[in-house]
């Protein structure tokens, strides 16, 4: 998770939503079935199918060059032909009522008419599904000729990801090339992580945000916004916790609409039994305290019934607010656990945790039984819970239960382990590499702003810890990985700042995890396709 506790120092090495272009030749988008092949298909400026194109219309054009796209796409078969560009007469239409909303999207983006439910014809991108269950649901077909482009999938996500790569073609190119696309992600969890809590962030800013990140096939955004310094979401339940600085629940459902429309899952995240100052600061009867009576920081007093009851009244409330089938439940740096002998400094703890869970039960177990408790509450309102992985311990009374996706930061912190051991226990894991994947406003504990080159580079969402890989046969517990942007230092940027500083290691992690193979482009090359399909060539 956040670094701030930490003190070992380590080494570190919007997309144009529409093109207005000259009117030509018109060509219909169709959307396809095409079933998950993730360990296949070319990279960045894929290499063409050697499938032998078909003369569409004629053999007087040559062969179609692949769609610049970020990410690339995974396979293309080139055909003779025009291309496409919206022309005049030029509409979007959906085969199906299921992708009204994305083929609206898509003439609003593209400055021409939706002209609804009904047939394609000449100069038309069409929007279709295939069979449900049939591939990815974010796999697509985009197919151009016989001037019209056809867009197609087993569910409304792949379609408008085909959506995105027509765009970003024309914004790179003035066209979308003849020939097909068959395109899936590698990893279904795609996205950015953002520190709400210590910085706050404006929503329109953050709407900003969700309309990159679908131009880039990102999927996932996750929102920590309860730590040490601040509270940042609206909350009926307990509005005694709330910063004076904070996002209300009318804009939240207003940034859940948006993400909702460009498919993107927002992840809430009320991090526990740690980072929980600004609700201690309301409640400072519950700080944990020891033999002396000194306070630990962020930490709250889990021997005592009235903290669990607060927390999971904060978990229910945002469980209903969030409709997303994640909900993160911190579970990292408990402060308890960092001293020597936390049994003898915190005797309220080991007393709870015997009580519990047995005579040779420790503060360990008792932690690890907080963590699963609150999974618990997760889990009845019908979502996934994540955890830090630093939340999972080992040779313990108490183990972190199974169904807990890890969401693997660090091996340094107490309870950290490598990510082999994780993996071993058969645990899923999503990629926050702090190595990579950090972004720490004020570059505390010697972090620095990665510019992108290093994921696009080196990473893979393989590389969990440090710059190693864990083996292939482990590859399919790895869910993906998200983007972190921390806060600890504020000031240190402004939101507009940190807005221009995350925008290509974005770009390249949306590459690394739709492909995770080494991209053809250099990287040069590929911080100018990033820019030219952005419309800020």
């Amino acid at each position: 998770m956040s670094p701030s506790h930490r003190a070992t120092p380590r080494s570190r090495g919007a997309l144009v939503a529409g093109a207005a272009v000259t009117a030509a030749a018109a060509v219909t988008l169709t959307v396809v079935l095409w079933p998950d092949s993730s360990g296949s298909g070319p990279q960045n400026g894929a290499a063409s199918s050697p499938t032998t194109p078909s003369p569409s219309p004629t053999r007087s054009y040559p062969l179609s060059e692949t769609p610049r796209t970020v990410p690339a796409v995974r396979a293309h078969t080139p055909a003779r032909g025009p291309g496409w560009k919206p022309g005049k007469n030029s509409t979007v239409v959906a085969a199906d009522h299921e992708l009204a909303d994305e083929a609206q999207l898509l003439a609003k983006e593209l400055k021409i008419r939706y002209r609804g439910e009904t047939a394609a014809r000449a100069g038309d991108v069409e929007l279709a599904l295939g069979t449900a269950g049939k591939g990815d649901a974010e796999s697509y077909t985009l197919k151009t000729a016989d001037d019209r482009v056809t867009i197609s999938g087993p569910g409304e996500a792949g379609v408008f990801y085909g959506t995105r790569t027509l765009l970003q073609s024309l914004a790179a190119d003035s066209s979308v090339p003849e020939g097909v696309v068959r395109d899936t992600p590698d990893r279904p969890q795609r996205g950015l992580n953002l520190d709400i809590a210590r910085k706050h962030y404006s929503a329109d800013w953050i709407e900003d945000r969700l309309r990159e990140m679908a131009d880039l096939k990102l999927n996932q955004l996750g929102l920590h916004f309860s730590d040490d310094q601040a509270f940042r979401i609206e909350s009926e339940s307990h509005p005694e916790v709330v910063s004076e600085e904070h996002l209300t629940k009318a804009e939240v459902r207003r940034i859940l609409k948006l993400a909702q429309s460009l498919h993107i899952t927002v992840v809430a995240e009320i991090d526990s039994p740690g980072h929980l100052g600004a609700v201690l600061k309301a409640h400072p009867d519950l700080q944990l305290r020891n033999t002396q009576g000194t306070a630990r920081q962020g930490a709250i007093d889990i021997s005592k019934p009235e903290a669990a009851e607060i927390v999971d009244d904060l978990l229910r409330e945002y469980a209903e607010l969030f409709p997303g089938q994640w909900f993160h439940v911190g579970a990292d740096e408990y402060q308890a656990l960092t001293v020597s002998d936390p049994a003898s400094s915190y005797p309220q703890l080991a007393t709870a945790a015997r009580e519990k869970y047995g005579d040779g039960a420790t503060v360990q177990d008792l932690t690890e039984g907080w963590l699963n408790d609150r999974a618990a509450v997760v889990r009845k309102a019908e979502k996934i819970p994540k955890a830090w992985n630093d939340g999972f311990f080992s040779g313990g009374t108490v183990t972190a239960e199974k169904g807990v996706e890890v969401e693997y930061w660090t091996g340094k912190e107490i309870g950290a382990r490598p990510p082999q051991d994780y993996l071993a226990e058969g645990r899923k894991v999503v990629n926050l590499n702090d190595e990579f994947l950090y972004y720490v406003l004020g570059e505390p504990n010697d972090f620095v702003y990665p510019t992108g080159k290093r994921i696009y580079e080196q990473w893979t969402p393989l590389v969990l810890r440090g710059t190693e890989p864990v083996p292939e046969r482990y590859s399919k517990q790895i869910l993906g990985g998200r983007f972190a942007v921390w806060g600890d230092f504020p000031d240190a940027q402004t939101q507009a700042q940190v807005a221009e500083g995350i925008r290509m290691p974005l770009n390249a992690l949306s590459q690394k995890l739709w492909d995770p193979r080494k991209p053809s482009l250099s990287w040069a090359q590929f911080q100018k396709l990033a820019d030219e399909v952005a419309g800020k060539s």
